[in-house]
């Protein structure tokens, strides 16, 4: 354990922001969970124990009340892997219940379709049924209320614990266009960027209501997005969907950086 943190058994609930798909080593492949996800470099850095209960795929609901099927597996609601001994929780959640990389995935692919002359026979049809929607209010309080629940269960269940938000690095870059790594519309990366800042805001109203901590990586990401030089996020691939807009390792390593920041602040 490190002195300074005070952190010798850590919980990470979420997810796959917060599982890290696509990097390796995978630990849980029905999980698409990887053994370099910021929790477990995070725990590496304390020298504490992690329990690493994220699982792509995860809502709110996921976490707090009812089990994930995910690959032919059931997950318990994540919740459960916290204890009173609990010292740390980190939580990555509420992407799904907005439909945010759901939504970018299948626009994506969609539009990929588009690119061939057979295949785009099957994608007209297809833009219809997935065009984009706006977010709706019940959407929006229903996750926030989600985060703020969670926050208040893990207190129940760990009261001495310190409880983090970790929000989500922003996949979009301000000046990201149509590319072979970023297969969307400009209207769709304006849904999209709507979405990642309804997300943020969604986190700090969160942190307001359930006093949690937070690390904001929604402001860490700029110029660092999907299809960027540098980027922390990678872009659409029709081969390794799993990962596709999703934190690289180096956006992991920035992830866990900041919370060991806040965490020996």
């Amino acid at each position: 354990m490190n002195r300074n943190s005070g952190v010798a058994r850590y919980v990470a609930l979420g997810s796959s922001f917060a599982a890290g798909p696509g990097i390796e080593p995978i630990i849980d492949r029905r999980a698409a969970r990887s053994g370099n996800n910021y929790a477990h470099l995070v725990a590496a850095h304390l020298g504490a124990t992690v329990t690493d209960a994220t699982v792509s795929g995860a809502t709110t609901t996921t976490i707090l009340t009812e089990s994930q099927r995910a690959v032919g597996r059931r997950f318990p609601p994540q919740i459960e892997a916290v204890d009173s001994a609990t010292d740390l929780v980190t939580i990555t959640a509420g992407g799904n219940d907005l439909g945010y990389l759901g939504g970018l995935l299948l626009r994506s692919a969609v539009n990929r379709l588009d690119e061939h002359r057979i295949t785009s026979l099957l994608a007209a049809p297809l833009h219809k049924r997935t065009a984009t929607r706006p977010m709706s209010d019940d959407q929006i309080t229903t996750t926030v209320r989600g985060l703020t629940r969670i926050v208040g269960e893990t207190r129940r269940r760990a009261p001495r614990a310190r409880v983090v938000l970790v929000d989500y690095l922003p996949i979009l870059d301000a000046g990201t266009a149509m590319s072979a790594t970023v297969p969307l519309r400009a209207e769709e990366v304006d849904h999209a960027r709507a979405v990642a800042t309804t997300l943020s805001e969604i986190y700090l109203a969160a942190a307001r209501e359930s006093g949690a901590e937070i690390v904001p990586a929604s402001s860490y990401g700029s110029g660092h997005g999907a299809g960027s030089p540098d980027p922390w996020v990678n872009g659409f691939s029709a081969r390794r969907l799993s990962s596709s807009f999703h934190p690289t390792a180096a956006g992991m390593r920035i992830v866990a950086d900041r919370v060991i920041d806040l965490l020996l602040a």
